[in-house]
């Protein structure tokens, strides 16, 4: 039976993670973590990013995480948690689910830019 887009969220939803934005400012503060935004590129110049963030819209982040493909970036690591956060969410939750998919051990979705810039996590022009 075909799925559609509900279901796909349901079953990243129900698999990656949610961290609140303290959570997510919790581990970003500990270090170590690699924090995506998966926004489209033209998203991220109106908005700003999270300070130190890398910006792969969602439609790259398999090439950009698999160490196979010649669009590999190295700051994607199998065993580094990796934050991934969208414009509310959503895509964020497909990115996790994919990474897992990937055999990536440590997603975690941190929802929304919004949210997270008015939760006082640092921000930065793209």
């Amino acid at each position: 039976m075909a799925r559609n887009v509900k279901d796909l969220l349901a079953e990243a939803n129900s698999s990656v993670p949610r961290l609140s934005p303290s959570e997510a400012a919790e581990k970003m503060r500990a270090g170590e973590v690699l924090v995506v935004d998966v926004r489209d590129p033209t998203e991220v110049q109106q908005t700003g990013k999270l300070k130190g963030a890398i910006n792969v819209s969602r439609g790259m982040l398999e090439f950009r995480a698999d160490p196979e493909s010649q669009y590999h970036n190295p700051m994607f690591q199998k065993d580094r948690p990796v934050l991934l956060h969208c414009a509310s969410g959503g895509r964020s939750a497909l990115a996790g689910k994919t990474l897992q998919d990937m055999g990536y051990t440590a997603v975690f979705n941190i929802g929304g830019f919004k949210d997270l810039a008015e939760a006082g996590i640092d921000t930065e022009p793209a």
